[in-house]
């Protein structure tokens, strides 16, 4: 598999706002070809707002990597995309947005979807989501064609083993690691430049990833629809559930066997060691360079695993992912047997669950691998933003990120002369990182200072009798006390069996599903990552449970059940 033909030398992207000013320094241009963006499944990876450094260097080489997955898949030609402005990704107020434009007209163009099965999997239930509006040019039976033929291969591919490239990108991503020189001995200008020489590397991976993630969506669309078809929807999330290697929940497996272990004990400290080294880069907000991981704050993964320490052992992952994974074969089969009478769907339906054992862990590789590469880089300048505190220029070491790729150089030679502007952009970033954007605009936002803090009170709380429908997660029921955690930095609030509530959740807060009796999420989708790694370690979820970490009391006991995407209040606190 090699990356289509998009060349940035022939379709250079402008930094600046082409539509208004700028609501702050990290805020791009945006398409006026295709409008809609979107904060489902970038606002897991991104929650936070991204930093100046991040927008100028990793987006720019994401939004190029975005246009490669495209032509690849045979979706678009390169010639599609506005050569000034955004396309794939755009940020507003800070925040990073996903172009939704482009995912509904993939669906329109895609033999067998719909920009309504787009949306299903990646908006889920959320409202105020414009419907789809036709344009000139969006109708191309030519394209369809070549999207067909890479279908055709996508079924074909049974493993993740199947998968080479993705493999062999594990491979160089690990090697990033294993052969990261000694730091403190290299000079800030080759700091830097070691940054830099890992940013084209973000390219390569957020094209595969991109590529990774829309082709998930093939196996998936086609169990739903026959699924759906034969009035048995119930049955598509276990056939999805307890597939196996996931990249993304490794971690978790892994802190629950450090939980069995002594704390303190040498045993415990070997394998802690070891498992900084293979996970480090994992943490909250893990495609920001500024964020903290698991290697440079360890205190983060200790923390959740304490979580897991006080957990009995009835709340092993592997015994929820063996449970899940065998009602995977129950429901398959099910589903399978009720179209045998038809060949045609039968041997589609056994093809799709077939790749959908490569497809939807991939999604997940590709995203770790991403995450490597971020981390090195993060390791990089928080050597330089070390060495800048020590000298009284940064207050902070994570200071490195309110800096432009472009200011950079300048800045090493003369690091005091931006400490004001540093000093003035980290303060606006605290101030919109308090702030909700929207979930889904048109054009642009209203800007920043028209949205709701995030610890804003409501009015239509919910009270005892109370429901709150989202959308099916993971199956299962559980009832717990609700426990609403804003933060995966924290999660001391939560104890084992309790039912965690989030507003919006990446692969970093998955060690907190595992104490967790189940899981409700403001925002989500069938395909957002958390979800695939929630299915993968068997916790009851609820997605899409638009207002769920305002709605329900924190303390109240409530029913979550991850089959039909219903949280019940039971008692009030």
């Amino acid at each position: 598999m090699t990356a289509g033909g998009y060349h940035p030398a022939d379709h250079p992207i402008v930094w600046g706002d082409t539509m208004g000013d700028k609501y702050y320094v990290t805020d791009t241009s945006l398409s006026a070809r295709f409008p809609i963006y979107t904060r489902a499944n970038v606002g897991e990876v991104f929650p936070d707002p991204v930093t100046p450094l991040t927008s100028s260097t990793a987006l720019y080489e994401a939004e190029l990597g975005g246009r490669d997955a495209w032509v690849r898949m045979g979706a678009f030609d390169a010639d599609e995309f506005p050569p000034d402005d955004f396309g794939q990704l755009g940020v507003q107020g800070g925040y990073c947005y996903l172009n939704a434009s482009l995912i509904r007209l993939f669906g329109e163009r895609a033999p067998g979807l719909s920009w309504q099965t787009m949306d299903e999997q990646f908006f889920g239930a959320q409202p105020g989501i414009p419907p789809y509006e036709q344009m000139d040019g969006d109708v191309r039976p030519d394209l369809g064609e070549k999207i067909g033929a890479t279908f055709a291969w996508v079924f074909g591919q049974h493993s993740l083993s199947d998968l080479t490239e993705l493999t062999d990108d594990r491979n160089d991503t690990k090697a990033l690691r294993d052969d990261r020189p000694d730091l403190s001995s290299l000079s800030n200008e080759q700091l830097w430049a070691r940054f830099l020489e890992m940013v084209p590397w973000h390219r390569k991976m957020f094209g595969h990833h991109l590529f990774t993630t829309y082709m998930a969506t093939v196996p998936v669309g086609a169990i739903s629809a026959v699924a759906t078809a034969v009035g048995r929807p119930d049955l598509i999330m276990p056939i999805i559930a307890g597939i196996g290697e996931v990249d993304s929940a490794e971690p978790s497996h892994a802190m629950w066997a450090l939980s069995r272990m002594p704390l303190g004990s040498p045993q415990f400290d070997a394998a802690f060691s070891a498992f900084l080294y293979e996970y480090g880069s994992r943490g909250p907000n893990e495609w920001e360079a500024r964020s903290a991981s698991w290697e440079t704050r360890p205190a983060l993964a200790l923390a959740a695993i304490d979580r897991m320490r006080v957990s009995p052992d009835s709340a092993d992952p592997a015994g929820h992912h063996a449970q899940r994974a065998a009602e995977r074969e129950v429901a398959s089969a099910e589903l399978l047997a009720m179209v045998a009478a038809d060949p045609a769907t039968h041997g589609q339906l056994a093809a799709a669950i077939a790749c959908s054992k490569a497809w939807l862990p991939g999604r997940e590789r590709t995203k770790t691998n991403n995450i490597r590469v971020v981390h090195e880089m993060r390791m990089a300048m928080r050597e330089i933003g070390r060495r800048m505190v020590e000298a009284g220029v940064f207050d902070e070491i994570e200071d490195f990120g309110f800096i432009t790729k472009d200011e950079m150089p300048s800045f090493l030679a003369h690091p005091g002369a931006m400490s004001a502007t540093v000093r003035e952009r980290r303060a606006e970033y605290m101030r919109l990182e308090q702030l909700e954007p929207p979930f889904v605009f048109v054009g642009r936002t209203d800007g920043p200072d028209t949205w709701p803090r995030r610890d804003a009170a409501v009015a239509n709380g919910l009270t005892a009798g109370d429901v709150l429908a989202g959308m099916p997660g993971c199956p299962g029921q559980a009832e717990g006390i609700a426990r609403v955690v804003l933060d995966s930095n924290d999660p001391f609030a939560l104890e084992p069996g309790d039912i965690l509530i989030a507003p919006i959740t990446d692969p970093s807060w998955t060690p907190l599903f595992v104490p967790a009796a189940g899981v409700v999420v403001d925002v989500g989708a069938p395909l957002s990552h958390a979800i695939i790694v929630s299915r993968e370690l068997g916790i009851p979820c609820v997605i899409s449970a638009t207002g769920a970490t305002r709605r329900i009391p924190n303390g109240a006991r409530v029913r979550v059940d991850g089959s039909t995407g219903v949280v019940t209040v039971l008692e009030l606190p």
